[in-house]
């Protein structure tokens, strides 16, 4: 089923030939999120070619990595137990991208499924554990999250709810979560708006979600 041929026998090459086309990983990581519905996936990667898409919707469904599925009287697309293995390795690749993440373009958007995946990828559940559980609104950009933490869960949603704090940031978001800014810093300089809730929570957000750049 691969495109890819690569004329040798191993682990990596064989991963590389199910899941090393463009725009295949990215697929993965919005499933992790949840099941999406065809038109979901388009909207969250809105650059890739329709044909590029059914192409690797596919291609991934043969590797039996996704399935459709009817959900609510559609269908969407699922990650099957085998493709959910990826988890880790979307995880591992996302840490290792962070650290020369750099400022976006100028036409490089944050997307709900991108923000969530980011922060399970900076999510330190030893820390967490020994905090209190708290709940955030955050709003990267277009992407409006729900970020509940109680322990070592973590759990990240679209939507509303009671929060303690509720905060407005964009790209330099990652400056906080780097520790190259102090939380009250990072308030000062505009790189975080805290929108309600206490301010000093900030310092909780950064102490439980951190990658070191």
């Amino acid at each position: 089923m691969a495109a890819r041929d690569y004329g040798q026998y191993g682990g990596v090459t064989r991963g590389l030939e199910l899941v090393g086309e463009r725009w295949a990983l990215l697929i993965v990581r919005d499933l992790l999120v949840g099941p999406r519905r065809y038109g979901e996936l388009a909207g969250g990667l809105a650059r890739i070619p329709s044909n590029i898409l059914a192409a690797r919707l596919k291609e991934l469904q043969a590797a039996g990595i996704i399935r459709r599925v009817p959900h609510s009287r559609v269908i969407v697309y699922e990650l099957t137990p085998y493709g959910r293995e990826l988890e880790p390795v979307i995880l591992a690749l996302g840490a290792w991208g962070f650290k020369s993440l750099g400022d976006p373009r100028e036409e490089q958007v944050i997307t709900p499924d991108a923000m969530t995946m980011d922060l399970r990828t900076a999510f330190r559940p030893l820390v967490a554990e020994r905090l209190p559980a708290t709940a955030y609104s955050a709003r990267f950009g277009r992407a409006e999250l729900l970020i509940r933490v109680d322990g070592s869960t973590l759990d990240v949603t679209r939507g509303d709810g009671p929060v303690d704090l509720a905060f407005a940031a964009g790209p330099g978001i990652r400056r906080l979560i780097s520790g190259e800014l102090a939380p009250e810093r990072a308030i000062e300089t505009g790189i975080v708006e805290v929108l309600r809730g206490r301010r000093v929570l900030l310092g909780r957000f950064a102490s439980t979600f951190h990658l070191a750049a």
